[in-house]
């Protein structure tokens, strides 16, 4: 049964940090490229940063430089770092499988 389940969401002041995280269960994560994306009210998807097998990232213009995406292979777990955040960042985060776009719940980020 294949789970993707994130936390470490939470409401913040402009400038500061969080840390998200997403635990999968089911498979081995490392094996597949993962991604994370997020959903505003009103606003399109947006992949905002992505990690191959070999672990090679990769990120949108509106994060690079303020997001880092890694993973903790003995833990199967994906992370997001969020640093400077800005209110342009409050949305919804959810890590996604890119072979099959399989997704957790989410995980709510608001900055104020």
């Amino acid at each position: 049964h294949v789970q993707l389940v994130e936390s470490g969401g939470g409401s913040v002041q402009a400038g500061g940090s969080l840390r998200l995280s997403c635990a999968a269960s089911g498979y081995t994560g490392s094996d597949y490229c993962m991604a994370w994306f997020r959903q505003a009210p009103g606003k399109e998807r947006e992949v905002v940063a992505g990690i191959d097998s070999s672990g090679s990232t990769s990120y949108a213009d509106s994060v690079r430089g303020r997001f880092t995406i890694s993973r903790d292979n003995a833990k199967n777990t994906l992370y997001l770092q969020l640093d400077s955040l800005s209110t342009e960042d409050t949305a919804t985060y959810y890590c996604a499988r890119v072979v099959d776009d399989y997704r957790g719940q989410g995980t709510q980020v608001t900055v104020s």
